[in-house]
C-alpha cells in the first residue's frame, strides 16, 4: 500500500517543483532586494531589474556585459526603475562581497562608486560628470568604455558565460550555483588559485611588451659606450676618469643581468635606475675629458631618458593637462624655447604609436627607474600613466614605480565579503537617494546614486 501511494505521489511531487521553478523564474514575481542583485552580479557584471526592461533592453545589456568581461575588469552595472526603495552602496558592496566598480541608474539618476584599490575617488568623479543626461544605453556605453580604459584589477572568476541582463531563469540557475561554490571550500580554493595564475599571466604580458623599450634603452646605451672612444690607458687620462668609467661599465652589465632575471613589471625598476646611473658617469668622464666642472646630479631628459642627465628644469604643458616644470636635456631645452616641439619618446600601443606616458601601466616601472623618489607622481599628474599609479592597485600589479612595490590586501576582482572600507561606499541610492558626482567627501564612495 505505501508502495503505491510513493508512486502516485511522484507526479504530483513533480508538478508541485515544476510550478515552483516556474514561479522562481518568473520576471513578474523576481525578487529585487539588493541580496538578489547582489548575487546576480556575482555571476554577471549587468543587473537589469525587471521593472527596468524598457530602460535597457536585454540585447543592450547582454552587449554591455560582454564588452566588460572581455576587458576582464570587475565593473558591474545596474538599472533600476524610479522610485525603487531607499538603500546604500555599502549594502549593494556588501551583498555583491567583490572589488570592484559599482554604476547604478535608477530610473534617470546615475552615479557610480568603487574601491579605492580599483580607482580613486577622482576618477570615479570625472566619470560620473562625463555620462550625466544622456540616455540609459548612451549613458552606461560611455561610463564603461571609459572606465575600462584606467580602472585596475581584474574581472571576478566567479563570472562565466553570457549575461542575460540580471533577470529570468538563468539568473536563478547562476544564484543556485553561486551558493553551492560559496559552500565548498575547495571551489573557493580553485577560485583563488585560477585569479593568481591570471594575474601572472597578465604581468608577463606587461613585461613582454615592456621588454621591446628597455632592450632599446641598453642598446642605445652600449652604442654610447662604443662612441665614446675612451681607453683607461690613454694620455692625460687619470684615476678619477678610470673610475668613471669604470662604472658605467658596469652600469651596462647591470642592467642586461637584471633585465635577464626580470619577472614581472616592477624588476624593470633596477635596469632603468642602472642605466641612469651610468649615463651620469659617462657625463662625469666627458666633463674631465674637457677640462669642465663637473656636472650636478640630476634627472635624466623627462622627454626620452636617453637623452641622458637634464641640464634645467623647463616649463612643459600636456595636451589637455597642466603646465609643470620638467627636467630637460639642452637640445629639448633649445626646442621648448623656440616654440618647437621636444623629442619625446614614443612606444607601440594597440592604438599606435604613444608617448611613454601614455601608453599603459607596464611603463611606471620603467619611468620610475629614471626619475625616482618624489620626482615621478608631479611629472605625471594629468597623464594615463599617472593616473593609474595614483591607485592602489597599480602598487599591487606593477609595483609604484618609485616607492615600495606590492600593497597587499584585495585587488579589484577578489572575494571580499564585507572586508572593505565602507567610506569608499558611502551614501544611498533609490528613493530619496543623492545621486552625487562620485563622491561627497567621505571617502572614494562618499555621496549616493
Amino acid at each position: 500500500m505505501k508502495a503505491v501511494i510513493r508512486t502516485r505521489s511522484l507526479p504530483g511531487l513533480l508538478l508541485v517543483l515544476l510550478l515552483a521553478a516556474l514561479t522562481m523564474a518568473s520576471p513578474a514575481a523576481a525578487d529585487t532586494s539588493v541580496s538578489t542583485i547582489g548575487q546576480a552580479l556575482r555571476k554577471g557584471p549587468v543587473y537589469v531589474d525587471p521593472a527596468a526592461g524598457s530602460v535597457l533592453s536585454s540585447d543592450d545589456a547582454d552587449a554591455l556585459a560582454q564588452r566588460i568581461k572581455k576587458a576582464d575588469k570587475p565593473v558591474f552595472l545596474v538599472v533600476l526603475p524610479a522610485g525603487y526603495p531607499a538603500t546604500s552602496f555599502t549594502t549593494l558592496r556588501t551583498a555583491t562581497g567583490i572589488t570592484g566598480l559599482y554604476a547604478v541608474r535608477v530610473g534617470n539618476q546615475f552615479a557610480a562608486r568603487a574601491d579605492s584599490s580599483v580607482l580613486s575617488n577622482t576618477a570615479v568623479q570625472n566619470l560620473v560628470s562625463s555620462v550625466q543626461g544622456e540616455d540609459a544605453k548612451t549613458q552606461l556605453t560611455d561610463f564603461t568604455d571609459r572606465a575600462l580604459a584606467g580602472m585596475g584589477g581584474s574581472a571576478p572568476a566567479s563570472w562565466g558565460g553570457s549575461s542575460d541582463g540580471g533577470g529570468g531563469v538563468s539568473g536563478t540557475a547562476l544564484i543556485v550555483a553561486g551558493g553551492v561554490l560559496v559552500a565548498g571550500g575547495a571551489g573557493a580554493y580553485t577560485l583563488v588559485k585560477r585569479g593568481r595564475r591570471r594575474r601572472e599571466e597578465e604581468q608577463r604580458a606587461a613585461l613582454d611588451k615592456l621588454r621591446v623599450v628597455v632592450d632599446e634603452d641598453i642598446t642605445a646605451f652600449g652604442e654610447e659606450l662604443d662612441r665614446l672612444e675612451f681607453h683607461p690607458a690613454e694620455p692625460g687620462a687619470d684615476d678619477a676618469m678610470r673610475a668613471d668609467y669604470e662604472r658605467a661599465l658596469d652600469a651596462y652589465e647591470q642592467a642586461k643581468s637584471y633585465m635577464a632575471a626580470a619577472t614581472k613589471p616592477e624588476d624593470v625598476r633596477p635596469v632603468t635606475q642602472a642605466l641612469e646611473d651610468g649615463r651620469f658617469s659617462l657625463a662625469q668622464l666627458a666633463a674631465r675629458r674637457e677640462g669642465r666642472p663637473l656636472p650636478e646630479r640630476r634627472a635624466p631628459c623627462f622627454f626620452d631618458p636617453r637623452h641622458g642627465p637634464s641640464v634645467a628644469d623647463a616649463t612643459w604643458t600636456p595636451p589637455g593637462g597642466a603646465p609643470r616644470e620638467v627636467p630637460v636635456c639642452a637640445a629639448d631645452q633649445a626646442r621648448l624655447a623656440d616654440g618647437r616641439d621636444p623629442m619625446i619618446r614614443e612606444v607601440d600601443t594597440d592604438y599606435g604609436r604613444r608617448p611613454y606616458w601614455d601608453a599603459g601601466p607596464a611603463y611606471g616601472p620603467w619611468a620610475g627607474g629614471y626619475f625616482g623618489g618624489g620626482l615621478l607622481p608631479g611629472l605625471l599628474v594629468g597623464t594615463l600613466l599617472g593616473s593609474m599609479m595614483s591607485t592602489p592597485s597599480y602598487a599591487s600589479d606593477y609595483g609604484t614605480g618609485y616607492g615600495d612595490f606590492g600593497t597587499g590586501g584585495y585587488d579589484g576582482g577578489d572575494v571580499s565579503g564585507a572586508n572593505f572600507d565602507p567610506g569608499d561606499f558611502g551614501g544611498g541610492f533609490g528613493d530619496g537617494g543623492d545621486f552625487g558626482g562620485g563622491g561627497d567627501g567621505g571617502g572614494d564612495f562618499g555621496g549616493g546614486f
